[in-house]
Order: C-alpha cells, then structure tokens, then sequence
C-alpha cells in the first residue's frame, strides 16, 4: 500500500463524522466550526448538518493527520494551515487560540470539471448571445477577469471559458493551489508550494510566473489574482502576452479595476499610482462579473469592455451585458436573464479580420458594423490629418 492509500485509509479514519458528506458529489464545501458545529453547502445554500465530533481533540487528531501527510506543521508556533486532500479538495485549518470554540477547518471539494459553456447556459447563468460572445472575446485574445466574490463560481467559469481555447495553443496554468482542468492536451500546469517545516522549498506566485514567461505561452491562465502578482501578470498582458485569463475578488467591473491596481501596489516596487492605473487600464480588455444571489444562485451580472481611461483618469467602461431580474417565482427563486444593453464592442471588426464571421450566430446584431459610421469616423480622422499637415507647412 502507497503512501497516497494509507493516506486515504487514516484520513477516512479521522474525518469519520463527515466522510459521508465528501464522499456525496453534491456537496460542494464543509465547514467544520469546531467539533459540534458542521455545515454543508449543496447548491448553493449552507445549513447545518447535524454532525459532530466526540471531542476537540478528535477533531485535533484529525488535523495533525492531514498536517503529517502534507508535510506541513500546526501548533503554537503554526496557527493555521493550507493543504489538499487526495481527492484534489482543497483544505483551510485555523487552530485555538486563534480560533475560539476548537479548531476550524474549511473543505472546498474538488470535482471532476464537465463545465462548459453550454452546461452554464442550462443553468440560467448565461444566455446564448452572452455565452457566444465570451467565446469570441477567448479566441481574440481577449485579456478577460472573472470578478466576484467567495463561492460565485469564478473557478468554475474559468473552465468554461478555457474550453473556447484553441487546442493548438500552449497553456501556462498557475495556481496556488491547483483546481483547474482544461481540456486542450498541451496544458502546463505549476503550483505554488509553501516552505516546509524547515523553512525551505517555498515557492511563490509570482516565482512561478516568472518561470512561465520563460515557457514560450500562447496562453497563461492564473487561477486567482491575491497579491503583488497581479503587476507581473498586468505589465505581461501589455508586453504581448495577450488572451490571459484569471480571476479576482470584486464586487462590481469597476471595484475589480480598483482591486487589480491595489494589488499591483502590494507588490513592494516604487510605481506612482497613476501610472499603475493606467497600465491596469490598457491591459485589462473584458471584466466579467458573476455573482451569488440570495436564492443560492450562481449568475452572470455583468460583461463589460474596458476603454482605457478618460481625461480624469477615471476608467471607461463600455457595459455590454447586464443581468435584469423579472421577479420571483412561486418558490422564491429569482427570475431573469443576462439581457444585451445594446452598446457593441469596439473590436467588432476583428471579427472579421481574423476570419471568424461564419462563426457568428447569436452575436449577430451586437457584431454589426455600422459601416455608414465608420465612413465618417474615417473621413473625419482624414480632415484631421490634411488640417494638420497644412499646419505644419505653414509653420
């Protein structure tokens, strides 16, 4: 018996009051709340499970198991703790005293990703206009944020949309803690490592991205921006590595901008804030926001462009899709749909230009080129520049 299979036995020996919850497919997170307090989440809503633990120290016996196994140490000196389980499920553990009532810990299962883009059309988390406009905005190379908050589903919508990547691109995935599964077979995926008990072998973030830039990507798909990596991942997406993917904990289009330049700023370089603003501005492409209603619910809120800056150094942002509620049905599950706002993308020519116009289908209206427009947006910037070069004659 290897040392993955012992594992699995002791585990299931220690977590013998919930082995039954991470064993059902449905169940998407426990949390434990020191030993006589369980929650579960399945679909979306949280309750408790009735389950408990005889003591404080079982449920300390079962974190010095998951702690000796992953090599990671929790005591006085250690007061929490990362890890994963076999089945890929990440674990959080905090312990007393920094935790009154026992120790806490949180699972987040890990399940095998069937996540498409039509899997979230079927789920009322997408339309069909917004799903195929996704898709273009990935074979683009779009640099695309997932927005939202704890448990909306970005992770999840990071696979959807990574299954509209060329198969012939080679991906770059970097992680903290590794949750993706893309489809494409030339996949690369790197995983941080906190420092061993010994204090050696850790291995950051942004260390791994690093190393990434040296891989030759087509791709680099970061699973979740949290710190002074988002500047090496910003001035990367404006340096030609286009079509990045990654997701960040906001609230609105506009609070994610805020939260990209926060975190540039964390990463201990001089930068004036403007400049980071404004390079946060150029890189950024589409801000999709998801959100979790009180319904339980995971939904598209929002696809927005990101224009770049106006002359107050404030971000444009052009909203193409916005969620729009219709009510409640009769048993209080909310109604409504991601609803077009009519505003079209600015790229919308490059539809055209790299060949993709017999893929439009639902996009139709919002790709249309309003040709008399760019008529005189053409003639318009041609006046400038024949008034301009007089000009300079005449000097």
């Amino acid at each position: 018996m290897d040392k993955g299979e012992i594992y699995q036995q002791t585990l299931k020996h220690f977590l013998e009051p919930i082995w039954s919850l991470m064993e059902d497919e449905s169940v998407s997170e426990v949390l434990i709340n020191g030993p006589k307090h369980i929650y579960a989440e399945k679909g979306g809503k949280l309750a408790l499970t009735g389950r408990e633990f005889e003591s404080n120290a079982a449920l300390m016996s079962a974190v010095r198991n998951i702690a000796e196994f992953v090599d990671r140490r929790v005591d006085i000196d250690n007061h929490s703790m990362d890890a994963r389980l076999p089945d890929g499920s990440r674990v959080h553990v905090i312990i007393p005293p920094c935790s009154r009532g026992g120790a806490h810990i949180s699972i987040r299962r890990f399940k095998k990703s069937t996540f498409d883009m039509q899997s979230l059309i079927d789920w009322g988390s997408l339309n069909e206009m917004g799903a195929e406009f996704l898709e273009f905005c990935i074979v683009l190379h779009k640099n695309t944020i997932i927005s939202g908050g704890t448990g909306t589903g970005k992770t999840s919508m990071l696979n959807a949309l990574s299954t509209a990547i060329p198969e012939y691109e080679r991906i770059i995935v970097i992680e903290d803690s590794s949750e993706l599964q893309l489809n494409q077979p030339h996949t690369v995926y790197l995983e941080a490592q906190q420092a061993k008990p010994n204090g050696r072998g850790k291995v950051t973030i942004r260390d791994l991205f690093v190393d990434s830039l040296r891989m030759r990507p087509d791709r680099i798909v970061m699973g979740e921006i949290r710190a002074g990596e988002a500047l090496d991942l910003i001035q990367s997406m404006i340096s030609g590595h286009s079509g990045a993917l990654t997701t960040v904990h906001a609230s609105t289009p506009a609070d994610a901008l805020v939260r990209l330049e926060t975190l540039c700023l964390m990463a201990g370089m001089e930068i004036p804030v403007y400049v980071v603003r404004r390079q946060v501005a150029s890189a950024a492409h589409v801000v999709l926001q998801l959100a979790r209603l009180d319904d339980g619910s995971r939904r598209v809120t929002a696809i927005s462009e990101i224009l770049g800056m106006d002359e107050k150094q404030d971000y444009v942002i052009n909203h193409l899709f916005e969620f729009r509620s219709t009510g409640r049905d009769e048993n209080k599950k909310i109604l409504g749909s991601l609803e077009w706002t009519g505003n079209k993308p600015t790229f919308a020519k490059e539809v055209d230009e790299y060949g993709y116009r017999d893929r439009v289908n639902f996009t139709k209206p919002l790709f249309e080129i309003d040709t008399e427009a760019e008529s005189k947006k053409a003639e318009s910037k041609k006046a400038k520049s024949k008034k301009s070069a007089s000009k300079k004659s005449a000097d």
